[in-house]
């Protein structure tokens, strides 16, 4: 049906097209290169083709739903037809050129594909489409006029495939060993009988049309929601292959400027991330700001970054630092598209929930991170109740302002030793990094107590730093003063080898944490454990003996964030209920990987909050939902917004609040 001036201009419309393509390309990869250095590529590489292969062609994130479904379906219909177009360009080249080059065995089951895959993505399409006129899903923009322009180029290339097909087989027959079925019986027909004699002229149409829409669509990838075609796949090669649990150091001296105000002072991963979003909403879905209705949304935050970087992406390069940028933070996230709101900034908790479940594994919290790290170190700026916090740190090393003598008060009458007064020589076999929450807080003080009394009753050698602790600054660095916390990470390291710590267990998932994953920058080389880690082995070994005598009350468990979540802990707090009580736990409906947070963590304990719609509400309503006697913590944090909450929906006269700490301790059997 082609003639030689067809393939000739086709040629030319090609070069052009992929020109302008390549240039577009250019443009995207000149925009990340903005980014500062990443040094994750340096080792790993057979590791990260083997994660690209799961997560991005495997699709493994985008399966955890019923609707990732229609997604990998689409995904892979896709892929393979991607060999068709290819094949499809060639020809227009080449006329010569033809799949049945690929051989008796292997070019019937190509066209058999070809022939089928069309008619499942056209399927693909009409759910997609489905989904968001009729079920409108809340977590995405179900109205995004550029999601419908793509599907609806891809449902033209597939009704484009059938029609010129349909329209050569209706004139020549199937070419031997060729394999349409679907095209031969049903589309074909249909074709002779609109076309009739036309089919020729019918044929040429479909074949300059698809080849259009195909151009087209490849050209307008780069410029719309759909860039992630090209940046995910590589985005999921430079994953993390640890939990993003904390954030790079920064280097203080002179004249210089911290955090990040602009797009050049993310790093190149984090450019990327922003190019790599599928605005699938799965992180505004489970964030737990955007569900109590803060301005901040994950998603949003992402799509800005985006924009900010295609706005200023030309200046930075030309060196332009100030003069007509788009500002990458504004006051308010109203709808200042390309910039992101100080007020979205702040509602962050860090719990990570939005990294545990984005298909492309885009790190959202270090850019929160970062970019309050400008607003607190570069212009002072933050929430009121901060400033309370920040001095009573610098001053006296813990959130409260509380005279530092105080620390060893919840130890009274335990003869607990304190590490400092230990003859020379003498070891313990473990500090118990107690924490600001235990040394201050009267609730929490219980909590170490009954700590202190277990591992007494099993025979640890273990001992407290008193007033020499200091607070592990959790809170500052997540909040962005990242100048203090290094100050206090540094000191506490040093008094941790001055003291020859080799064993550190915690009450606190924050402190934990902290000295496990933050302090290594530092330098710290001790163990740090959790009291979740450290018990299940004492009651293997049978130092630890319970009764099991409470296994009639209904112990619901809570998951914290960072020791679930951003430390992988979920089964050993599990196991150690199960001790107790002789039985399994109840569960959350959110839990483990998916737990919603208690509203506390990223410096969000010593803010305010908008008491309409509170964050630890919403789980405490969650909880009562499944009738339980006892709601099992393992954070002092979520100890304390869970007890405020029951309080506050009147559920406090008959369901407890304890740590599971708690709960082990009522159980120990005399010896």
């Amino acid at each position: 049906m082609m003639t030689h001036t067809d393939n000739t201009i086709f040629a030319i419309i090609l070069t052009a097209s992929v020109f302008t393509f390549g240039f577009s390309v250019a443009r995207l990869i000149r925009a990340i290169r903005l980014g500062k250095p990443d040094l994750r590529l340096r080792k790993s590489l057979v590791k990260r083709f083997a994660t690209m292969l799961g997560y991005a062609f495997g699709q493994k994130r985008v399966l955890d739903n019923l609707y990732g479904l229609n997604h990998f379906l689409l995904f892979w219909g896709f892929m393979i037809l991607f060999i068709y177009n290819a094949a499809f360009v060639l020809n227009g080249l080449f006329p010569e050129f033809s799949l049945s080059l690929a051989g008796p065995f292997l070019y019937p089951i190509l066209t058999l594909l070809f022939d089928l895959i069309p008619l499942l993505v056209v399927i693909c399409v009409i759910i997609a489409v489905g989904r968001r006129v009729l079920v409108k899903p809340a977590h995405i923009d179900y109205r995004s006029v550029d999601a419908f322009i793509i599907l609806g180029m891809v449902f033209s290339l597939m009704f484009l495939f059938y029609g010129y097909h349909g329209c050569t087989i209706a004139l020549e027959g199937t070419k031997s060993q060729a394999l349409m079925p679907f095209t031969e019986r049903f589309v074909a027909p249909i074709m002779s009988g609109i076309f009739g004699s036309a089919l020729p002229a019918a044929g040429r149409v479909f074949w300059w049309l698809h080849a259009l829409v195909f151009l087209a669509f490849l050209n307008y990838l780069p410029y719309s929601k759909h860039l992630h075609i090209l940046t995910a796949i590589p985005n999921c090669f430079c994953r993390s292959f640890e939990p993003v649990r904390t954030v790079p150091r920064e280097v203080f001296g002179p004249g210089r400027t911290y955090g990040v105000s602009r797009a050049d002072q993310f790093s190149w991963k984090d450019l990327l991330d922003f190019t790599s979003c599928t605005e699938c909403g799965r992180c505004n879905q489970v964030c737990p700001a955007t569900n109590t209705h803060k301005p901040l949304n994950p998603r949003f935050m992402i799509h800005d970054g985006k924009i900010n970087l295609f706005a200023n992406a030309e200046k930075l390069h030309n060196g332009n630092r100030s003069e007509g940028l788009m500002p990458l933070i504004v006051e308010k996230d109203a709808s200042a598209v390309g910039s992101v709101g100080e007020d979205a900034l702040w509602d962050c908790t860090t719990c990570g929930a939005c990294m545990a479940v984005c298909p492309v594994l885009i790190e959202h919290v270090p850019k929160i991170i970062k970019m309050r790290r400008h607003l607190v170190e570069n212009l002072v700026k933050f929430p009121d109740e901060l400033s309370i916090f920040f001095e009573a740190i610098e001053q006296r090393s813990n959130p409260w302002g509380l005279a530092p003598s105080d620390r060893t008060r919840w130890a009274k009458g335990l003869d607990i030793p304190v590490i400092s007064e230990l003859p020379e020589g003498e070891p313990v076999e473990y500090l118990f990094y107690v924490g600001c929450a235990g040394s201050f807080d009267s609730r929490s003080r219980k909590v170490a107590v009954a700590l202190a009394k277990i591992m007494k009753a099993a025979d640890i050698k273990f001992g407290i730093l008193g007033v020499e602790e200091k607070c592990c600054g959790d809170s500052l660095r997540r909040l962005g003063n990242e100048y203090v916390f290094e100050k206090i990470a540094k000191e506490n390291v040093e008094l941790f080898s001055k003291r020859g710590i080799q064993n550190i267990v915690c009450y606190c998932p924050h402190c934990y944490t902290t000295l496990k994953n933050d302090y290594a920058q530092f330098g710290l080389n001790a163990r740090v454990i959790h009291y979740t880690e450290l018990l299940p082995d004492l009651i293997r070994q049978g130092r630890l003996k319970l009764s099991g005598g409470n296994g009639n009350d209904r112990v619901l468990f809570h998951d914290s964030c960072y020791l679930g979540r951003h430390n992988g802990i979920f089964d050993q707090p599990r196991g150690l209920i199960k001790s107790a009580t002789g039985k399994d736990p109840l569960e959350m409906d959110r839990t483990r990987q998916k737990a919603f947070c208690c509203g506390a963590g990223g410096g969000r304990m010593w803010m305010e909050e908008d008491p309409a719609d509170r964050i630890n509400l919403n789980r405490v309503r969650e909880a009562l939902g499944k009738n339980p006697d006892t709601i099992a913590v393992t954070c002092p944090y979520c100890m304390t917004m869970f007890e405020d909450g029951v309080k506050d929906l009147q559920a406090d006269q008959h369901i407890k609040v304890m740590d599971i700490v708690e709960i082990i301790a009522e159980q120990i059997k005399a010896p």
